[in-house]
């Protein structure tokens, strides 16, 4: 018998192995991909992975089954890569970007002919601030204010960095003749 959502869902709000094991085995492949776009290299996302499902398990008393459970996983896990990037932040050279301001043109740069892996080996090979940027505004929805807030930056540098994503995307898109 197979069991449901709701079923696991209910098993770890018990903290039955079992079923922690089930949702972990249901959610823990997407959910690498989602880490991997944020960190810098595979174990560095295997850790994220694991330090954001030990979140899932402390708060899944906090999912009331309402909304989609993915979704929520997915913002724990990219709220625990952005803690690693903050925690790592301290350790790197930042870029200040925060005069600039660049208009953003959002239908001039469209990647749908790009075979997935290419995209990560471009998204991967981008500097960490334009990488996370990137990640939270083209591929997860986020606002350039909410970008911002979660990253302690102006509105004016989330736009810039994810301007000058854009442009390494496109330079390494021309470079290979795909553009």
């Amino acid at each position: 018998m197979s069991l449901t959502e709701e079923d696991i869902v209910k098993g770890c709000y018990d903290n039955q192995p079992k079923a922690q094991r089930m949702l972990y085995e249901r959610f823990a492949p997407k959910m690498l991909g989602v880490v991997l776009r944020y960190a810098k290299d595979e174990d560095e996302a295997y850790d994220i992975l694991q330090d954001g499902f030990v979140k899932v398990f402390n708060k899944i008393q906090s999912f009331n089954m309402e909304g989609s459970l993915e979704g929520w996983i997915r913002r724990i896990m990219v709220n625990t890569a952005l803690d690693q990037y903050r925690k790592n932040k301290k350790r790197m050279r930042d870029v200040k970007l925060d005069d600039v301001s660049f208009m953003i043109e959002q239908n001039d740069f469209i990647l749908e002919g790009l075979a997935a892996n290419d995209l990560m080996k471009i998204i991967n090979a981008m500097p960490k601030g334009y990488k996370i940027v990137f990640n939270m505004f083209a591929i997860e929805g986020y606002s350039h204010k909410e970008i911002a807030e979660k990253l302690g930056v102006s509105e004016n540098t989330s736009k810039s960095q994810y301007s000058r994503a854009r442009q390494f995307v496109r330079k390494i898109l021309e470079e290979q003749n795909l553009l």
